[in-house]
């Protein structure tokens, strides 16, 4: 077992990592121009909801610090090999896809940095994701140093650009009570729950600080501590830039695009300085999330592999590092592939049915451990506060998330469930020597 140790601060940094990237420097827009001035208070919800998920997260880490597959290792333990097997393929399908999704991002900021053309894009976001899976494959402990630094630097960034879009707003009136205005296609269901499900993508990643948490010092209470924080931190500066954005550009100005931060300052003629200086930052913002990213879904596909629900390939593991080398590489590839193809807000919304699954999952995990495994329990970890009913207005919003999703990701979520439940039954009855029977009723 790896002896490489993280604090509390540079776990919560990663999971910041995972978090702060794509959603408020590629997403942030979309939602604006989906629900308008609405989307504030969708961050809000959203960011409470995610809190609550943070909370189930949190409890199943603390209980099972051991286990790097998060929501998988949950579901496996919980309700065994067959849910396992589902949750476990979708959660990583949800973490590969949004690799490209944040590796488009940051092919979007460098290509309008350095003056190229939106088409190169995709090729940066690329070479990107080989870059960090090169990075991943030198161990968990060094991946993560460099994450935490990436962290700071970014919310430096959002910081400094929150107080740039306040102070100019004021004082060169572009702050108008019109910016706030709501139009009738922003009040509708549609739009609500369609920004609802983009910004839910940003809060997405808190679970990768769920997958190394054995290795985090001060144990699985630490380690719960450092889910808790990541996503707060995450919400109180999402809440500060999307008010900062509507603030200098009217709601109803933004579209669906991936440099909402960049066409802000380009409205309001801001200084080139302060173009430059955000347009790094979204490419270590973007940078960051991608790293924590491919941190997460290689050790999810390790796990998966280890407890033998995949073939043996995806479990060559080097112990010095704590690094699952072939899991890392089938992750960046899965991310290209997935960069070439599709549009940004479907490719977001498949990553959310993944991600939402697994929550769900988890949540009835929780539920399942406190009524039939209590001895597991002890006064030292985390447990999620006003149970039951937290669980259940927890599951009932995911439910909500779910059904407010596109047809596209939803159509491909069931298709990929059919397709999953077939081939685990397909793959069991190979190894099955006799057919088993049971009674479902008296």
């Amino acid at each position: 077992m790896s002896k490489q140790h993280i604090s509390l601060a540079v776990a919560t940094a990663v999971g910041l990592g995972a978090i702060i990237g794509a959603g408020i420097f590629v997403l942030s827009g979309t939602a604006i121009a989906l629900a308008g001035s609405l989307s504030l208070a969708v961050f809000v919800v959203v960011g409470v909801i995610s809190i609550l998920i943070a909370f189930h997260i949190a409890e199943l880490a603390s209980l099972m610090p051991r286990l790097k597959g998060a929501s998988y290792s949950y579901a496996y333990e919980a309700f065994g090999s067959e849910l396992g097997f589902i949750t476990g393929i979708i959660f990583y399908f949800g973490y590969a896809t949004a690799i490209s999704v944040v590796a488009l991002g940051f092919g979007s900021y460098a290509s309008s940095l350095i003056g190229l053309s939106s088409i190169y894009s995709r090729a940066i976001g690329i070479i990107l994701i080989l870059v960090l899976a090169l990075l991943n494959t030198y161990g968990i402990n060094r991946a993560a140093r460099v994450d935490s630094v990436l962290v700071y630097i970014k919310i430096s960034i959002l910081i400094i650009f929150s107080i740039f879009a306040i102070y100019i707003s004021l004082t060169k009136g572009f702050f108008h009570l019109s910016n706030f205005s709501i139009t009738a296609s922003n009040l509708s269901i549609v739009s609500l729950f369609s920004a609802a499900v983009a910004v839910f993508f940003a809060y997405t990643g808190f679970q990768v600080i769920a997958t190394f948490i054995s290795n985090i010092e001060g144990g699985p209470r630490i380690g719960a501590k450092a889910i808790i924080l990541s996503v707060t931190i995450s919400t109180i500066i999402y809440c500060l830039v999307a008010l900062s954005l509507i603030m200098i550009v009217p709601a109803n100005r933004f579209s669906i695009s991936v440099d909402p931060l960049s066409f802000a300052l380009h409205y309001v003629n801001a200084p080139q300085y302060i173009l430059i200086l955000i347009d790094i930052g979204a490419l270590i913002a973007t940078a960051s999330t991608t790293l924590a990213l491919i941190i997460s879904s290689s050790r999810v596909l390790y796990q998966i592999s280890a407890d033998h629900l995949l073939p043996k390939i995806f479990r060559r593991y080097d112990k010095n590092k704590d690094v699952p080398i072939n899991a890392v590489i089938v992750s960046a590839i899965i991310g290209i592939i997935m960069l070439l193809s599709g549009n940004i807000f479907v490719i977001s919304a498949i990553s959310d049915f993944g991600f939402l699954f697994s929550y769900i999952t988890s949540v009835f995990a929780v539920v399942h451990f406190r009524r039939v495994r209590r001895e597991l329990y002890s006064n030292e970890m985390f447990k999620v506060p006003f149970y039951p009913y937290s669980s259940i207005v927890t599951a009932i919003a995911i439910l909500a998330f779910m059904l407010g999703m596109p047809r596209e990701a939803l159509d491909i979520g069931v298709i990929l469930i059919i397709v999953l439940l077939l081939t685990y039954y397909t793959l069991k009855e190979m190894e099955r020597k006799k057919v088993i029977r049971v009674r479902l009723f008296k």
